[in-house]
């Protein structure tokens, strides 16, 4: 099973139809099953083609551009996380070629009002793989040191809703670089969570940002922020970092995560 994360960064790139063009020609390439994306956007004044999926959605967009070249077996589920940039209704999603069994999303923030640029949504999806339910989270964090809406909050709020009795994994930016002791990355793994990168037999350095990005804005280091976390010890044959230049071209101001399971 192949999984990839990314944080589109979605209509702030210029460019922008070209780059969605091209990252669907690698998930052809790749034939992912769960891909899970951040900062998915769509404007506000747009109009809804179903429920509240808007025409010029980010992922709706990609799914359209998949069908242009034969791909026609991928799905997906979206929810807003909050307003950005007072056009759009930013959120997250989940494109799968497997049935989903069922979806759902939940607030992991103090606060629920969605012009707050700091309130954070999860969208997960549980789908049957090999006659196994697996769930699948895309997951859009805050900073560890944020005073009004912290990491540590969401991070539990997270772990309560999720069914622990179940193989599930969390993709995607966490916004706590992996490199920091005793920040939001090292509270993960102590509730008892994997990190896919560290379980992986094969994996290059992991970096997903480099440099200055939005909510970063200060920052002059290489980040590993962009996770595959699992809650069970299971076989990775390799993680490595996606759209980056050096393996596929850049198509967002975060790299991308691949990785490849066996379940």
């Amino acid at each position: 099973m192949k999984l990839l994360t990314l944080n589109c960064h979605s209509w702030q790139e210029e460019n922008q139809l070209e780059k969605i063009r091209y990252l669907a020609e690698i998930i052809k390439e790749k034939s992912y099953d769960v891909i899970a994306l951040q900062e998915v956007s769509q404007l506000i004044e747009e109009e809804c083609v179903f429920n509240n999926i808007k025409k010029d959605n980010f992922g709706f967009v990609l799914l359209q551009e998949l069908k242009k070249i034969g791909v026609t077996n991928y799905s997906f589920v979206w929810d807003l996380s909050h307003i950005g940039f007072n056009i759009y209704e930013e959120g997250l999603a989940i494109l799968t070629k497997h049935p989903i069994v069922e979806d759902n999303s939940f607030f992991i923030t103090k606060g629920t009002d969605t012009n707050n640029w700091k309130t954070r949504k999860i969208v997960g999806a549980k789908m049957n793989y090999n006659n196994r339910l697996i769930s699948f989270y895309s997951c859009h964090m805050g900073w560890w040191k944020d005073e009004e809406e912290p990491f540590k909050h969401q991070a539990d709020t997270l772990l309560q809703h999720v069914k622990k009795d179940e193989l599930f994994f969390l993709l995607g930016d966490f916004n706590n670089s992996a490199f920091l002791k005793g920040e939001g990355y090292e509270y993960m793994l102590n509730q008892g969570l994997y990190d896919t990168y560290h379980l992986a037999q094969e994996k290059d350095e992991g970096i997903t940002v480099k440099g200055k990005i939005a909510g970063w804005d200060k920052n002059k280091q290489d980040l590993r922020i962009d996770l595959i976390l699992v809650n069970q010890p299971i076989q990775v044959e390799y993680s490595e970092v996606i759209f980056n230049n050096s393996n596929k071209s850049v198509v967002s101001d975060h790299f991308g995560v691949e990785v490849k399971i066996v379940i």
